[in-house]
């Protein structure tokens, strides 16, 4: 194209015009972010990024994140320009019942994940710049990011895990206009200074004039082209509010849409400073694309397992046993483990398949980031950790929620059983946690046989976030290897017709409810066991026909602080049934010691499960 540059400029002056039409219209909006990210996304779309703007799952197209997701008019404006979006379309942005939210999401078709929760862009692309490089598609991962953003040390877990698996096809650019919401960010323009951080990591920089569309072609071009093995990442000195001079520069306009009667006026000061009339909307052609299918979700099943009723098994060992037949059957199945895969049970199916392993090292952050951009392009992550480090990612989970992608997750070394490690070890917050994401759901085996066969239910859930909470202690298997789970369900282990209570019990303290059991039936006493292994989804029908034959008498117990676990979860799905309920559980901060002297402490062992019993017959 003759004059391509020229071109590019007209197209960052129309989708300045969008960005300030449509922040206007609506009354709220980022519109000065957007006018200093304009020349950036006009260069990045109509020049440095190959893919066909007709066809957004075509797995050979580079991908877009648009990290500093306030700037999300501009992002549409550019589809607008690509035909993709009207006129009329960007008017609605913001609106109940558009998909042009205020902060990117998925409900908008070009979008593969949504942003907004500044620091997570790159752990992201990093995850789709890994999925390139693994299946051997050539595509490039491009990521917008604000320099407020990166104060948030989320992006340096990113930062470091690029440069470590050598992501020469990610490719940073940072809008460095140097106001963030209230003032100044912490490194002003201060342009080298902001390089060496880059630098030090290992990434190839590049220091531009952000307004400056020659500048900014060659970086891309050299990114692009480097092939070094080093992320790149390109410094785009720029102004925030560029075009209108009463914003330029100056502090007070962040968040602020501009009067819709003041329009007309700073649209023709735009056309002033920008506006070429040689140049049409129609003269763009976008580049040729190789053509492909998305990645296939494969329907597989597991054979039972081979467990010896009565031995004991670590429930993390049947977790470790089932990935590695899942990973045998799916080629999309990747694991993200951070530097616990001994713990966790992972190591093994690294061992067996290194090539869908991904090791993350110390960040769990990251690692979460790293599977939604895994998951958004169709591969089947299960990330692993400590259930109680898992408390730092939630912001991630958050946002994978939103985006809704199938995350699999899996929490080792749950609750106090873990004994003399102490509190910092302890995940005792998780259920409560998962629990509250839209569509999650929550899984808590309490013996191998129910997490060989959880851990293959997790590969199937497609809806949004799933957790499996497992337990490092050795357990003795209760099920049968061919019994069979489903979400949503619970079993039961002991009833008969003279039941006065049920004691309700998942994961490790399944156990404690059948020793209670023993206990109370040497006195004459009966009552009902549940697993309740499916924590959400609960079948409350199923529950309430359970719980009104045996005296509408229930005891729960966790091993989990109480605030948000299965005990208020139990009490909820009950409500109205005028149940009597006791949950037991950790009420404080526990400390070193056996399983059982914290169990005892704790007041969810057997005896103290007895006991809770007799109180609410007497």
């Amino acid at each position: 194209m003759k004059n391509e540059n020229e071109f590019l400029a007209h197209k960052a002056y129309n989708m300045r015009i969008s960005s300030l039409e449509a922040t206007s219209e609506v009354g709220s909006g980022h519109p000065t972010s957007c006018l200093s990210a304009a020349d950036i996304m006009a260069v990045v779309f109509f020049h440095a990024m190959h893919f066909d703007p007709k066809n957004p799952h075509n797995p050979y197209n580079d991908r877009f994140i648009l990290s500093k997701g306030h700037a999300a008019p501009v992002l549409y404006a550019a589809w607008k320009e690509l035909g993709v979006l009207t006129h009329a379309d960007l008017l609605t942005l913001r609106k109940f019942d558009s998909t042009l939210e205020g902060h990117p999401t998925p409900r908008f078709s070009r979008v593969d994940v949504a942003t907004g929760s500044l620091g997570m862009g790159l752990s992201i692309g990093a995850g789709m710049a890994i999925d390139s490089k693994r299946h051997a598609l050539d595509y490039y991962t491009y990521v917008l990011l604000g320099d407020s953003e990166i104060a948030e040390g989320s992006n340096w877990e990113a930062v470091e895990i690029a440069a470590y698996y050598e992501l020469d096809n990610l490719i940073a650019l940072v809008d460095v206009n140097n106001l963030g919401q209230r003032g100044t960010t912490m490194d002003d323009h201060n342009m080298l200074r902001i390089a060496e951080k880059f630098e030090a990591f290992r990434w190839q920089t590049y220091i531009v004039n952000g307004h400056n569309i020659d500048e900014l072609v060659l970086a891309c071009d050299q990114a692009r082209n480097a092939k070094n093995k080093q992320p790149q990442i390109i410094l785009a000195k720029t102004i925030k509010g560029y075009g209108l001079t009463e914003a330029e520069g100056k502090n007070g306009f962040h968040g602020t849409a501009f009067p819709k009667d003041q329009v007309s006026r700073l649209k023709e000061e735009l056309k002033k400073r920008f506006f070429n009339s040689k140049w049409k909307d129609e003269d763009y052609n976008p580049p040729v694309v190789k053509a492909g299918n998305p990645k296939m979700f494969h329907d597989i099943t597991l054979d039972d397992p081979d467990y010896k009723k009565g031995e004991r098994v670590a429930v993390r060992d049947a977790f470790g046993d089932a990935l590695v037949a899942l990973g045998k059957k799916s080629p999309e199945l990747i694991c993200l483990d951070a530097e616990v895969s001994n713990s966790t049970r992972t190591k093994r199916f690294s061992q067996e398949f290194p090539h869908q392993f991904i090791e993350c090292f110390l960040g769990e952050q990251n690692m979460v980031g790293m599977a939604i951009g895994l998951a958004a392009l169709k591969n089947v992550p299960y990330v692993a950790t400590f259930a109680s480090f898992l408390t730092r990612t939630f912001d991630q989970l958050r946002m994978g929620a939103i985006s809704r992608v199938a995350l699999r997750v899996i929490g080792s070394h749950a609750g106090i059983s873990i004994g003399a490690d102490g509190p910092s070890q302890m995940g005792l917050e998780d259920i409560s946690m998962m629990r509250l994401l839209p569509h999650s759901i929550v899984l808590y085996p309490s013996d191998a046989v129910s997490c060989y066969k959880l851990t293959s239910l997790l590969y199937h859930y497609q809806k949004g976030v799933s957790y499996l909470r497992t337990t490092r202690s050795a357990l003795p298997v209760i099920y049968d290897n061919n019994e069979q789970f489903s979400i949503g369900d619970f079993k039961i282990l002991r009833q008969t017709e003279q039941d006065c209570a049920v004691i309700i019990g998942a994961g490790i303290t399944v156990h404690e409810a059948l020793k209670a059991y023993e206990l109370l039936e040497s006195e004459g006493l009966f009552v009902t066991v549940v697993d309740l292994y499916s924590v959400k989804p609960l079948n409350e029908d199923k529950l309430r026909d359970v719980v009104v034959r045996s005296g509408k008498i229930v005891v729960t117990v966790e091993d989990h602080y109480l605030a948000g676990g299965i005990g208020e979860s139990v009490a909820y799905s009950l409500r109205g049934d005028c149940v009597k309920i006791k949950c037991l559980g950790i009420t404080e901060v526990p400390r070193s010691g056996t399983s059982q002297e914290l169990f005892a402490w704790a007041g969810i062992d057997a005896c103290a499960i007895v006991s809770a019993i007799k109180r609410i017959l007497k």
